[in-house]
């Protein structure tokens, strides 16, 4: 049984070369596109993103990304860092077959964090929140054919990162001055703009929050094809949420080794929680090795490098762990 495990995205240091060859090198079979925000704005999680953007500019304020009138520095920047991660990954991915991961951040976490020009986010104004949709939508098209191009044998998987899509939800995304919060957005508002853009990869879909309450059922409607979270984050108020996520053949990445340094535990420790909750579910332990795929809890950008790998290493072997006594 091949061992099912991958990374969240980013990693420490500002290395592209290095972070390639090490994601290469510890997920052999599920490999994916290191972020590298330890570079600066741009090379962060939203600045890259926003780099992607089609028609639509972003620059550095001290409060944040704010939209722009034309491309400027930033942008420039976030696009050239990317370009290098690629061509790195690309060097050590020659001949590769299989799954690949690239990692966007989604429409409603990228609303919750760019401004407009007033310093407002862009999440309070619904024509803004569309217009950021499907400018990111027509991105994300054109980096995906590059990625094919690079990588011909991938089997690529879209992660969008989407960490504030919860608060999103509940209306808890605070407006700039910090005394108020932006009106919680309609939940099928929020449901179909995220149908619109997995619709722009045919391949594999997941989403990744590493805050807690992930919707997990709202994600499986938009079309998801596994969610990836924080697992130490999960209540047994989401048991029934994940038991149909499971059995409508949704993947779970889920995230088992914390993020910063922390002395580890055996493989097989790591992965004790993924049995009890599939024991509690009630669902056939024979089916835990295809519908889970081990991460780290969270991106890895503040760790130390050696805990880094050591993290990726360590989920390759839980995984086997887990795909070698289910029980």
């Amino acid at each position: 049984m091949s061992a099912n495990a991958t990374g969240v995205g980013s990693l420490p240091g500002g290395d592209a070369r290095e972070a390639a060859k090490t994601v290469t090198g510890s997920f052999e079979e599920f490999p994916y596109l290191p972020e590298l925000p330890a570079r600066g704005p741009g090379a962060d999680m939203i600045g890259r993103s926003l780099g992607l953007l089609v028609e639509l500019y972003a620059h550095v304020e001290p409060s944040g990304w704010r939209i722009s009138d034309r491309p400027g520095r930033d942008t420039r920047r976030a696009r050239s860092w990317l370009g290098e991660d690629l061509d790195a990954l690309e060097e050590f991915t020659q001949g590769y077959e299989g799954r690949l991961k690239v990692q966007a951040v989604g429409p409603w976490t990228l609303a919750a964090a760019l401004e407009l020009h007033g310093g407002e986010a862009v999440l309070q104004d619904a024509g803004a929140c569309r217009d950021l949709a499907a400018s990111l939508a027509e991105g994300l098209r054109g980096h995906l054919a590059d990625v094919r191009r690079r990588i011909p044998g991938a089997e690529i998987v879209l992660q969008f990162d989407e960490p504030s899509l919860t608060a999103v939800l509940q209306g808890r995304v605070r407006s700039a001055s910090g005394y108020r919060t932006y009106r919680a957005v309609d939940r099928q508002v929020v449901e179909g703009t995220l149908r619109d853009l997995f619709a722009v990869h045919e391949g594999e879909v997941i989403v990744h929050s590493c805050a807690p309450e992930v919707p997990f059922g709202l994600l499986r409607r938009a079309g998801a094809a596994g969610v990836s979270f924080d697992f130490s984050l999960l209540t047994e108020r989401e048991d029934d949420a994940i038991g149909e996520a499971v059995e409508g053949g949704a993947k779970l990445f889920a995230g088992v080794v914390p993020g910063t340094d922390t002395p580890l535990s055996d493989p097989g420790g790591s992965v004790m929680g993924v049995r009890k909750l599939w024991r509690r579910l009630g669902l056939s332990p024979g089916t835990l090795a295809e519908s889970v795929v081990v991460t780290p809890s969270c991106g890895l950008a503040g760790a130390s490098p050696a805990y880094a790998r050591a993290v990726q290493a360590h989920c390759v072997r839980a995984a086997r762990s887990l795909a070698d006594n289910p029980e």
